[in-house]
């Protein structure tokens, strides 16, 4: 089953929200081209219009404004675009495989931009949590983490240098001592 997914953004709070639209209700899409306006009819949602600003084929490549056609193209670019990551260097171009402006049968995805706002509201609302957990008060987290604790036994403690100097020096004065 061919499907089309579709990317709608509303700039203005910069939500975004996806939508699957099936094969039967694909062919109204076919011949759009980037930067044309789409009737929200096509996808249910009266009222509302849209803007292609993007998208990319079965195999992920992204469509380019300047590509003409449906098809896959390798262009020479220069710099960070639309499928070009990073810039090549001074004076260096590099070749990329692009999807070309036009909707056609390979299309996978779509990226829309809200022009004008319809008055339903597309983007769901986050759900509320019904049962919430009765907070703990600080005595009863502090009595958890103690019973959980093992004490250690202390390791023995090494002495310094210092400490060992002190204690050798009294034993040679008693040696050095003369016996009666």
């Amino acid at each position: 089953m061919v499907e089309l997914r579709i990317v709608i953004s509303d700039p203005k709070t910069g939500k975004s929200v996806q939508r699957i639209v099936k094969e039967e209700s694909i062919k109204p899409f076919f011949g759009l081209r980037l930067g044309d306006k789409v009737r929200g009819e096509l996808l249910d949602l009266t009222g509302y219009e849209f803007k292609l600003t993007g998208g990319s084929d079965d195999a992920g490549f992204p469509m380019r404004r300047d590509v003409q056609g449906t098809a896959k193209k390798l262009i020479l670019t220069t710099g960070p675009t639309v499928g070009v990551k990073k810039n090549p260097g001074r004076g260096q171009r590099i070749r990329k495989t692009v999807s070309g402006n036009t909707v056609g049968a390979q299309t996978a995805q779509l990226n829309l931009k809200i022009e004008k706002a319809g008055k339903e509201d597309i983007f769901p609302k986050p759900e509320t949590k019904t049962e919430e957990k009765p907070a703990e008060t600080k005595s009863e987290k502090k009595g958890e983490k103690t019973e959980e604790k093992k004490e250690e036994p202390a390791a023995p403690k090494e002495e310094t240098r210092e400490e060992k100097k002190k204690e050798e020096k009294p034993a040679k004065e008693k040696k050095e001592e003369p016996k009666q």
